[in-house]
């Protein structure tokens, strides 16, 4: 592999490099790949089936690394914080939920999160929770009441509604009861590839034309031939998509676990709901996390992504915005309450 496949190059452009999603094992080695890679800005998630309180310690626990790390990262809280974590070689970190067990059963804790650096919530993980169906279940009843009116606090307060993990009604659903545009940080099209987590041609151009925000997903359950998918197919895929929703509305959001134990799948997929084991997209064979793709396996590979889209024809104005602009773009106008 060459020195640009390693991830040793140039992501085109000026922009920032932003992530939309990931999950890793963090450690001083993870946050200074981040800086090797020169990712800029992440959203993390800080939390999956945890309560109130327990989203709280893992806030605290943030917090001592940022302590720790001053020089690596910082806490994200506005977009203009992205600029800043450029200017002193840092990555700003924006904290993110993947389910909606943080608020547990209490509108008003939406505020209380937001007020704590929250910045991005699903609505559902796999299963029906209280506000809306997962992708998982086999009737999918939209939106709730409850649903409704936390949509609404959520576009009051400024936390993005991410619906990557959502049925399709759901989504479709939360597009057009939500006065912002939301986010569906981690996924890719089903025409590509039809893992029951990616998302259909109906709710992408929903999507796009609403002004939401695509993350492209590199978690193998989410490629074509999963850890055995090229960049070619992976890049190919983001320029057809760009033509469906328009450019300005896709980034990145890779979904990277990296470092993770097998048990962490465990904990995502069963969480406090059942007793037995649920392997969702992956199987009985194989439980645990699937092995990366060659091209990308931690924060110092986003530049491979970069020269894919270049050699599948994407021009460098556009690079750059996939690759970071347009996120920035959607946190600046995203963030703060109405």
């Amino acid at each position: 592999m060459s020195l640009e496949m390693q991830g040793i190059g140039s992501t085109g452009g000026n922009g920032p490099l932003i992530d939309g999603l990931q999950y890793a094992n963090w450690s001083e080695k993870i946050f200074r790949q981040m800086r090797e890679g020169g990712v800029d800005a992440v959203h993390v998630t800080i939390t999956y089936h945890e309560n109130f309180r327990e989203t709280v310690l893992n806030i605290e626990r943030w917090n001592r690394w940022f302590e720790q790390y001053p020089d690596l990262i910082m806490q994200g809280r506005t977009a203009d914080d992205i600029v800043l974590a450029r200017e002193t070689g840092r990555t700003a970190i924006f904290f993110g939920s993947q389910n909606p067990s943080c608020m547990e059963d209490d509108i008003g804790l939406v505020e209380v999160l937001h007020t704590l650096g929250l910045r991005f919530m699903q609505l559902t993980y796999n299963n029906q929770s209280l506000l809306a169906t997962g992708c998982y279940e086999k009737l999918d009843n939209g939106i709730t009441r409850m649903g409704r009116e936390v949509i609404a606090e959520m576009n009051r307060v400024g936390l993005v509604i991410d619906m990557s993990h959502s049925a399709e009604r759901s989504t479709l659903e939360a597009i057009e009861l939500s006065t912002r545009p939301i986010a569906i940080t981690h996924a890719n099209p089903a025409s590509w590839h039809p893992a029951g987590r990616n998302k259909s041609d109906a709710v992408l151009q929903a999507l796009g034309a609403s002004g939401g925000m695509l993350g492209f997903s590199v978690y193998p359950h989410h490629l074509e031939h999963g850890s055995a998918c090229t960049l070619q197919s992976y890049c190919d895929m983001i320029c057809r998509t760009a033509d469906l929703m328009g450019i300005e509305q896709i980034g990145i959001g890779t979904d990277l676990c990296q470092d993770q134990p097998d048990s962490v799948v465990e904990w995502m997929r069963v969480g406090r709901w059942t007793k037995s084991v649920d392997f969702g997209e992956g199987s009985a064979a194989a439980p645990g996390f699937p092995d990366m793709p060659e091209w990308f396996s931690d924060n110092r590979h986003f530049d491979n992504i970069a020269s894919g889209l270049k050699s599948a024809g994407m021009n460098e104005t556009n690079i750059a915005a996939v690759m970071g602009g347009n996120w920035q773009r959607f946190f600046a106008s995203s963030f703060a309450a109405l």
